[in-house]
């Protein structure tokens, strides 16, 4: 129970750097002595020290003999930083408890197997279904080439995103709009449709909590954007844009001009799966989607989402032609629907937050 103990300590501080560590996993580290725990590190930002570093570092000569609690594998290689694993052996720990191996194939076992031939006993599994929770977005990108996404939306209790008259500010809570934003800074990207761009002209930025502005990624099959969008004008953030080989060359051009990355993918309409794959190329590993109806079913119809985040508010609007949060063509057979696994439901301000995987976690 007492490894317990150390392990979810080690889980807890790893989230200190969420949304700031991409394309690199969160870590946490624990180093433990005579039952007491003597230092602690988190992986930071991608390119500084590791989580075992700080935590070594903190700990100096008293990490000779102690034990280290770390939530992945240490790594093996030389990337943006020296290996972990030398590390820990060179300071003296004389056990490692690793909630994971490291998914990355530079790693992979890599590291437990210099701790190993060192001396050093290592354990692997602690709290690990905790620990793949914490680093799915890392694990996605880093197994798949894809980016982790995440599909939300707010909508009534009936469905509706907004009323026939086309108004949608606010159908969820200052709590729910709240936690919208923390998902804006905690993802590496926001992608919405052009539909989106050319009716409500949003920022797309993380205004409501302190932190980052996601890349903003728009699909716009005939490069629409207007060059006066808040997405393309207010440079608050980057801008890709997703086109066609259809889109008009000076559509193209003038966007360039503006400063804004063009991808293009797709001959009538954009590839979204072939989108993904660029997306993670460029090291965004993880995808808010919060457009409209249209993109939802696009994205879920191409198996693209892995989770789904929908704000209820306790309000009915009503209306045949009122917004639904999926629309498209719609799957024609209830086989077919998307049936989310893992789900829960918590209220948030007036509203309730449903969560649910639609792949295996």
């Amino acid at each position: 129970m007492t490894d317990e103990i150390y392990m979810r300590e080690a889980l807890r501080i790893a989230r200190n750097a969420e949304g700031r560590t991409s394309p690199n996993p969160l870590v946490g580290a624990v180093i433990v002595k005579d039952g007491k725990i003597i230092a602690e590190g988190w992986h930071r930002q991608s390119g500084t020290p590791h989580a075992e570093i700080h935590a070594l570092n903190m700990a100096g000569e008293l990490a000779t003999g102690a034990t280290l609690y770390v939530t992945l594998e240490p790594c093996s290689h030389f990337g943006r930083t020296p290996p972990c694993a030398n590390a820990i052996v060179a300071a003296g720990i004389k056990k490692v408890f690793a909630a994971i191996e490291d998914p990355n194939p530079k790693v992979a076992g890599r590291g437990i197997e210099i701790l190993r031939a060192a001396g050093v006993e290592v354990e692997v599994g602690l709290l690990a279904a905790e620990a793949r929770k914490l680093n799915e977005i890392f694990i996605k990108w880093v197994t798949c080439k894809l980016p982790f996404v995440t599909l939300k939306f707010a909508c009534s209790l009936d469905g509706k995103i907004a009323t026939a008259g086309g108004e949608s500010q606010w159908i969820s809570c200052e709590a729910s709009r709240k936690f919208s934003h923390h998902l804006r800074d905690i993802n590496d990207a926001i992608l919405i449709g052009v539909g989106t761009v050319l009716a409500d002209n949003p920022s797309l930025t993380t205004r409501l909590v302190v932190g980052k502005n996601p890349v903003r990624v728009i699909v716009d099959s005939k490069a629409r954007t207007p060059l006066d969008s808040k997405v393309v004008a207010d440079k608050s953030a980057r801008t890709i844009i997703a086109v066609t080989e259809d889109a008009p060359p000076e559509n193209i051009s003038a966007l360039k001009n503006r400063g804004v990355e063009i991808i293009v993918t797709g001959g009538e309409r954009v590839d979204l799966n072939v989108l993904m794959r660029e997306l993670a190329a460029r090291e965004i590993t993880s995808v808010l989607v919060e457009g409209g109806g249209t993109i939802h079913f696009a994205m879920l119809s191409a198996g693209l989402v892995d989770k789904v985040l929908a704000f209820v508010a306790p309000k009915i609007i009503g209306g045949q032609s009122a917004l639904t949060a999926v629309e498209g063509a719609g799957f024609e057979k209830l086989f077919d629907a998307v049936k989310l696994k893992n789900f829960t439901a918590q209220p948030l301000g007036e509203d309730i937050l449903i969560s649910g995987y639609v792949t295996e976690v």
